[in-house]
């Protein structure tokens, strides 16, 4: 393994470092003068190529290290893990529609590969870590918004996998003292997000004014929060907070004023047309954050309005 060239603060791994998430947690942790290890398995869920090009700024970074390496792999994370002082969890199977469609894979990836990860930091006497989960543990709603208490029915077998990432690290910190926090997401966008998400899809057909394409009737509800935040919360939980907590931008939007408002925003003459509905999405999603807030000191500051703006800009330099 690489040797590091400076001594620095901490050292740090990030599990999916080369994913959405993942990479922005890399760019913050570097900027802040840590030593990174990002391991990543470079899944071809979506395009590889993409994610290099994600890390492609940090490689000549002598703090930086890139290891492409799959979280299935215990032994591995063992060697990986050896001298890591904090692990941020974002490596996972995500996407709800596939799960519906193989189970088995985000159950093998963000169930078992997270008891891998959990089994590999107790041994190699990692502080802490922070585990991505996601709002898709609540499900069926029962009140909105949700808070940590909200009943967890998950509708997706995605949603069941995060659930028991989640309740692993529950009980590796009960039972064994190793340290962690999951983060509940509910739906993250913003600069280098995934290809297959509602924001993007919508703002690159809006961009050339081409239709966008909704699943049912746009009625569904989605609390969408801006990248910076979710990096900002992470952050926090190196040295706060453990448990659960929501992440979320606190507003809701119907998918129907989602795509409207990305019209605006673009200037776009595109027709908006709805196809069947799929199985396993979350009818509502709305994040109470004030646990958040009062445990770790969190709160959302990116408005819906100024992050697809932001994302919009950004898509559009890109092209």
């Amino acid at each position: 393994m690489k040797t590091f060239s400076r001594s620095c603060f901490i050292r740090i791994a990030v599990t999916g470092g080369a994913g959405f998430i993942g990479s922005h947690l890399v760019d913050n942790l570097l900027e802040d003068g840590n030593e990174v290890i990002c391991i990543d398995n470079l899944d071809d869920y979506y395009s590889p190529t993409f994610k290099r090009n994600n890390i492609k700024p940090f490689i000549e970074n002598d703090n930086f290290l890139f290891i492409e390496d799959d979280i299935k792999s215990k032994e591995s994370l063992k060697d990986i893990l050896n001298g890591v002082d904090y692990v941020f969890h974002q490596a996972a199977q995500a996407g709800v529609r596939i799960s519906v469609e193989n189970p088995s894979k985000p159950h093998e990836v963000n169930a078992t590969g997270t008891l891998n990860l959990l089994e590999a930091a107790l041994d190699t006497d990692v502080k802490k870590i922070i585990n991505a989960s996601s709002s898709s543990v609540y499900g069926k709603v029962e009140y909105l918004p949700f808070d940590e208490e909200h009943p967890n029915n998950p509708v997706s077998p995605y949603g069941v996998s995060k659930l028991l990432a989640e309740h692993y690290c529950r009980v590796f910190e009960e039972l064994y003292g190793l340290k962690s926090v999951s983060l509940r997401y509910f739906t993250v966008y913003g600069q280098r997000m995934r290809p297959d998400l509602a924001i993007s899809i919508f703002t690159k057909a809006a961009l050339k004014n081409e239709p966008i394409n909704i699943f049912g009737d746009g009625s569904k509800t989605r609390d969408f929060t801006y990248i910076d935040d979710i990096v900002a919360a992470n952050m926090l939980c190196m040295q706060k907070g453990s448990g659960v907590y929501n992440i979320g931008g606190g507003e809701s939007i119907s998918i129907s004023e989602l795509a409207q408002k990305i019209k605006e925003i673009n200037e776009s003459d595109s027709e908006i047309i709805h196809t069947a509905e799929v199985k396993g999405d979350a009818e509502h999603t709305l994040a109470s954050y004030s646990k958040a807030e009062k445990e770790i000191g969190w709160k959302p500051k990116t408005t819906i309005e100024n992050g697809l703006k932001r994302y919009a800009e950004w898509v559009s330099n890109c092209q």
